[in-house]
């Protein structure tokens, strides 16, 4: 049995080759012969993916749903969001600090703020929050996407906040890791896979920093708690439909152009997305339209891009988020309120205008407020990066930094000696990697002989490995033509490709 961790593994199997008299290329020119194209590989890999892909199930009515949401709810935090977590970390109550208020003049005031995500991490966020609070009113939570260095400060985003506050609701501006004030080099998102090494999900710091925003929300003296919304573009879509999915908290959701199905990822590999996006056993049982049909029946507007130059292009994602789960919403009697917007100026990578009075019009629908058919006019309200600095410490934790900090708490158990012990111990410590690497182990169906060569005393043969699970490998052969059966072998493995 052979387990081909990639479809690129190239296996040398070496026998008895001691005895072989051999020239130093010689070897090396017979490896150097393509065995199969790459884009077969590729293609091979993406029927392989696509077969696995989890389907939308089919349901007799909402109460069904319901009950299957919560399970899948509870399964995602309890044993892939937080796994691996401490569990006071995750428990833990908001910790806030305000370092500074400002009078705008213009019918709201910024509050600036920072919080711990866990404990020597903090983050920080700007609350647009209107100056004559009467009552309860709708609060929003702004997360950022890939925005580069203004992170919070980029113009499209305080224009958004600023329109939400001038007309009465509360708008939470969220920074985000690697951007902004959190712009550090060991705040990289691929780090978060030193997380992962360490044994904690990636995921759930990126969930806890987004979460918190909404305890502050949730916490706000003038906070309506049935009126929450989420909304964010790119990285900010994608986090908007996992919180707003795993937290029942959120009343509505406007995910802009932040995520695709599986099925999507596997045929545009543009749409895959960052590490975090692409987190540890995610969509193992359930998809990003499992997800979106998790929101039903709360009201949920998808915003997608129709040439969008980064990924997600609305015509193209539609069938499997919007499209297959329409059906969820009408088990509920509310199609009314899963909306559809594709964006065609300037139909790029954007939330631009259009996409704002979108949003605009879907949270005052379903918030009770008066309608909206533009946007306040705001450009000389908007603040510089300097402006909106909230600042925070200088050894402030960084992903990397958490990383090494939970990798230095792992005590392993000493080696048994030789004898029983260590045999069982092996054993057991094989079988706990084969399922900690999700191993699945795969025959040889087919070895399609391709090519040989027999000369100077050295004998190979070039063959491709079909393999039971539908993907391939190849692999060479090579012996010295004196070697007797049953000489030693080595196994050689190359993941270059």
């Amino acid at each position: 049995m052979i387990s081909i961790r990639r479809l690129t593994a190239f296996l040398v199997l070496g026998a008895g080759l001691a005895g072989a008299q051999t020239r130093p290329n010689q070897v090396g020119r017979i490896l150097e012969i393509p065995l199969q194209n790459p884009e077969v590989s590729a293609l091979e890999l993406r029927q392989y993916l696509i077969k696995r892909v989890p389907k939308l199930p089919s349901l007799s009515g909402p109460e069904q749903w319901t009950q299957e949401a919560r399970r899948i709810r509870k399964r995602l935090l309890e044993d892939v969001v937080f796994h691996g977590w401490q569990k006071e970390w995750v428990e833990a109550p908001l910790k806030v600090e305000e370092t500074g208020v400002e009078e705008t003049g213009h019918g709201y005031r910024l509050r600036k703020l920072r919080y711990e995500i866990v404990p020597g991490f903090q983050s920080v966020a700007i609350l647009y929050e209107p100056e004559n609070l009467r009552g309860k009113v709708p609060a929003i939570l702004n997360v950022n996407g890939h925005v580069g260095a203004p992170g919070k400060a980029v113009e499209y985003k305080q224009k958004r906040c600023i329109n939400f506050a001038r007309r009465g609701m509360l708008a939470l501006n969220l920074e985000w890791l690697n951007f902004g004030e959190l712009a550090q080099a060991g705040n990289a998102h691929w780090f978060g896979g030193h997380l992962d090494l360490a044994g904690a999900n990636a995921l759930g710091l990126f969930y806890l920093a987004m979460r918190k925003g909404l305890d502050y929300l949730e916490q706000h003296p003038a906070a309506d708690r049935s009126r929450i919304g989420v909304t964010g573009l790119s990285g900010g879509g994608w986090q908007t439909i996992v919180l707003s999915a795993l937290d029942e908290r959120v009343a509505v959701a406007v995910p802009v152009a932040g995520y695709a199905s599986l099925i999507s990822r596997i045929e545009r590999p543009e749409d895959t997305g960052d590490v975090e996006q692409n987190a540890t056993d995610f969509v193992v049982g359930q998809d990003f339209p499992h997800l979106t049909a998790m929101r039903a029946p709360r009201p949920t507007l998808l915003v997608y891009n129709a040439e969008d130059d980064c990924c997600f292009r609305a015509p193209l994602v539609k069938p499997y988020i919007f499209d297959a789960v329409r059906p969820f919403f009408r088990l509920f009697g509310r199609d009314d309120r899963f909306s559809w917007h594709e964006n065609t100026d300037p139909a790029d990578h954007n939330y631009q205008l259009d996409n704002r009075v979108q949003s605009y019009r879907f949270f005052s629908k379903h918030f009770g407020l008066p309608s909206v058919d533009e946007e306040i006019a705001v450009d000389s309200e908007i603040k510089n990066y300097d402006e909106l600095v909230v600042g925070l410490p200088k050894d402030n934790m960084t992903i990397l930094g958490l990383a090494r900090k939970l990798a230095s708490g792992i005590r392993r158990a000493p080696i048994p000696p030789a004898g029983p012990a260590r045999e069982a111990w092996a054993s057991a410590q094989r079988e706990r990697l084969a399922a900690l690497v999700r191993f699945r182990a795969a025959s040889v169906s087919h070895a399609w002989a391709l090519k040989n060569t027999k000369e100077k005393g050295l004998e190979t043969r070039s063959h491709r490995l079909e393999l039971s699970n539908g993907l391939s490998a190849t692999g060479v052969w090579v012996k010295a033509s004196t070697a007797p059966e049953g000489s030693p072998i080595t196994l050689v493995l190359h993941d270059g490709g």
